[in-house]
């Protein structure tokens, strides 16, 4: 990790010292770092003195580089390596105004206005008659730099800071060659008004005076001004996501007090165990459990489904969704930072930050590129210089200038992080969490998504749907001793068994010596008798013979239902059968992937029997059955030895090793906390229709990103060459500063402006 103060890479167990700020863990080199780290966060958060309602009016807000995110300082600045303005690390619902964004556009229309009377005086010189016909040509020199001086000089600043800021950070970048570029114009110009007998005969024109690029100067720098503008602006809009995600949440919240009464509250004085009131119409304030009163609630903005979904007492709700028409009592369970809302809003602030494998391509090029410029700006002037025409050394400032004014970098380093920002927002609006570049960038690449079978396929509530009981057996009896068992278990089968017995009202009795034997069954004792609960296999590793319980078990599978088979006394006694019903919108989402040419295969520990009916039933692939939780990620390691890219999907504890070693994880978002960690992508509702809508993300991203890359290579592999004058000896073209700085800024704007077309992919 970085040092935020020195930018020195300090490895956390050598840090001199650590400080924890606004959710992120800073490492310090020294005490030196820490201390003024310390020193800046404070003041920052105390809205300091002597910032121009800039840094202090953000309130201790990070900042950071949209392409280099390992840069972070507190309060708005510049990019010590790109010189690009920094923006809020996470957005906030009430940002206020861009203050860079404010200083650009003052600076632009203030250039506007001094430009203009520029180019009237560079026009004038082709109308026979003119108001300043009357200025001697000396005159009209002075004016000329009169006008310009404050437009370079003091419009063009920012520019010329940032040059010298990548002098010194060793990190050339854009702004160097736009400095150099107007600051080379602009200085030949004055002197050539100040000093013109200086200049010798190569560098004169018809007239005898030296030429004047006054006018270029301002006029590049205005046109770099407006890039800046529309940039900022268009950059903007890229967190337009994570803005209305925010805008969501309600500002206040009705509290139900112990006496009945209620009263409006400000959401943040919401505690967790408060009882809430919430109207037809209303946003539900925080996450909860629906204590009285039932409704219909609206929950497109974290699951993208427009059809309302029926809550009733015990059923969840998640904050910023929207009630319909009933009214109901919940009792807040998370609040604050601990909400989906504000899980979302992390999630995918981390994930438009982080940086796709695709972007060291750029990062290389980009590298390397800016000096090339200069060497190829300096071998420019030289070769104009010896063998260009009259005014052969006017014409070498003009292409060295062309050459590093159209070369800029911005749009190459923009193509590939405006495009993430976007995508990775679009997804969020869709129920599709993406936590980072690479997940994304990789799940274009999947040919095969792995599915663990409950809780992804199916609802993961299963049902206990059949009890046989084997001769001199009754099936309550089979019933209550295996009830007894499952109710120590943690085992999804387990809790349908016991409330398939509670359902039937049979008395449960407790169970002595319980043992669970992971993936395969359990054993104890239930009113003195010794039983085990279990698979085919397990029993039958107990010496215990299925008889003709083997042969209803297997029926039992072929429906679908996961059996498990009862054992008392080291005798079979019975069977039991549990049906977890399948997600209603699973056929649709296994007939997408299917359609985007994408395998699916069915991983469970059910029975190979009731593995082949759900199997068989939803059109799969292919399907690894009886697999224990240890024995899921070397499925996906099987896979992948044979050529296949794996994206593996699940919800529980014992699939976030597949998970983990996947090419990409996904999880279900109704699944467990550590199957959500391990995962790089989160389907908020569970819906695995989610997976293709990512892959469909994954594509356009990738796409758009290609696009972006393409057109700002070409654009300077042909841009550069044109501004040197390599058309010139055939066609006799050369390319105006001022129009390769119009160039130069369209190219950085058009790449985020094909960026914001993401927006509106139809997933």
């Amino acid at each position: 990790m970085k040092d935020p103060v020195c930018g020195m890479e300090v490895a956390p167990e050598k840090a001199a010292g650590s400080l924890e700020h606004h959710g992120t863990t800073y490492y310090f080199c020294g005490e030196g770092c820490l201390e003024k780290f310390r020193a800046e966060a404070t003041r920052y958060s105390q809205g300091s003195k002597g910032s121009k309602g800039s840094k202090g009016s953000q309130g201790g807000v990070e900042y950071t580089c949209p392409m280099h995110p390992e840069v972070v300082q507190l309060g708005p600045g510049t990019c010590p390596k790109c010189g690009m303005a920094l923006e809020p690390r996470v957005a906030t619902e009430a940002e206020g105004p861009n203050p860079e964004l404010v200083d650009m556009t003052r600076r632009f229309w203030i250039g506007i206005a001094l430009t203009a009377p520029l180019l009237a005086i560079m026009l004038s010189d082709l109308l026979p008659s003119h108001p300043l016909a009357g200025l001697s040509g000396h005159a009209l020199r002075w004016l000329e730099a009169a006008l310009a001086t404050p437009v370079v000089l003091w419009g063009g600043w920012p520019f010329f800071a940032r040059m010298w800021q990548s002098f010194v950070n060793r990190s050339l970048n854009m702004f160097t060659l736009i400095g150099i570029g107007t600051g080379a114009a602009y200085g030949f110009s004055l002197v050539a008004t100040t000093a013109p007998d200086a200049f010798p005969a190569s560098f004169r024109g018809m007239d005898g005076e030296p030429p004047l690029y006054f006018e270029a100067a301002a006029v590049i720098t205005v046109l770099v001004l407006l890039g800046q503008v529309l940039e900022l602006r268009a950059r903007g809009r890229t967190s337009a996501a994570i803005k209305a995600l925010l805008g969501l949440a309600p500002k206040s919240a009705r509290l139900v007090k112990d006496d009945g009464a209620e009263e409006d509250i400000p959401l943040a004085h919401v505690h967790v165990g408060n009882r809430l009131r919430v109207r037809p119409g209303e946003r539900i304030p925080v996450d909860g459990v629906l204590l009285e009163g039932a409704s219909a609630v609206d929950e497109s903005m974290v699951t993208g489904e427009p059809i309302p979904v029926a809550k009733g007492p015990g059923d969840t709700v998640t904050g910023a969704t929207v009630n319909g028409t009933g009214s109901f009592v919940m009792r807040a369970v998370r609040v604050g930072r601990d909400t989906v809302l504000a899980h979302i809003v992390q999630t995918v602030s981390e994930a438009q930050r982080s940086r796709a494998p695709i972007q060291r391509l750029a990062d290389v090029v980009s590298s390397y590129f800016v000096p090339a410029v200069v060497v190829t700006a300096v071998a420019t002037f030289v070769v104009w210089g010896l063998a260009g025409p009259e005014p052969r050394m006017a014409h070498a400032v003009v292409n060295a200038v062309a050459v590093l004014i159209i070369a800029c970098p911005c749009a190459l380093g923009l193509a590939t992080p405006m495009s993430v920002m976007v995508g990775v927002g679009r997804g969020a609006a869709s129920g599709v969490l993406i936590k980072s570049a690479e997940a994304l960038e990789r799940f274009e690449k999947v040919d095969t998504i792995v599915v663990d079978k409950t809780g992804t396929l199916t609802e993961g509530k299963p049902r206990l749907a059949s009890v046989i009981a084997a001769d001199g057996m009754g099936e309550e009896e089979v019933l209550r001793l295996a009830a007894a068992l499952e109710r120590a278990s943690e085992h999804p089968l387990a809790a349908a068994i016991v409330a398939g017995a509670q359902e039937r009202k049979v008395a449960i009795p407790a169970a002595q010596q319980f043992a669970s034997h992971t993936g395969q069954g359990v054993t104890g004792t239930v009113d003195g008798r010794s039983v085990a609960l279990g698979n085919g296999r397990f029993l039958e590793g107990r010496g215990v013979p299925l008889n003709g319980l083997g042969e209803r078990a297997a029926a039992l599978a072929r429906e679908g239902q996961s059996v498990v088979v009862l054992a008392v006394d080291g005798r079979a006694a019975g069977v039991l059968g549990v049906a977890d019903p399948i997600k209603a919108t699973t056929p649709e989402a296994v007939a997408m992937l299917r359609r985007e040419g994408v395998r699916v295969v069915m991983l469970t520990g059910d029975n190979r029997g009731t593995a082949a009916a759900v199997a068989t039933k939803l059109g799969l692939d292919g399907v690894e059955a009886e697999v224990l939780p240890d024995q899921k990620a070397s499925v996906v390691k099987r896979l992948q030895a044979a050529g296949r890219v794996v994206a593996m999907a699940g919800d529980g504890i014992n699939d976030a090793p597949a998970l983990a070693l996947a090419d990409v994880g996904v999880a279900m978002g109704t699944g467990t906390d550590v199957a959500i960690q391990t995962a790089g992508i989160t389907l908020v509702k569970g819906d695995l229709r989610g997976i293709a809508r990512a892959r469909r993300l994954s594509r356009a991203t990738m796409r758009n990103i290609r696009q972006n890359l393409f057109w700002a290579f070409l654009y300077n592999s042909v841009g550069v060459p044109i501004t040197a004058g390599v058309l010139y000896p055939w066609f006799g073209l050369l390319l105006s500063p001022v129009i390769a700085a119009a160039a130069m800024s369209f190219s950085s704007v058009s790449v985020i402006a094909n960026a914001l077309r993401l927006k509106r992919v139809q997933l």
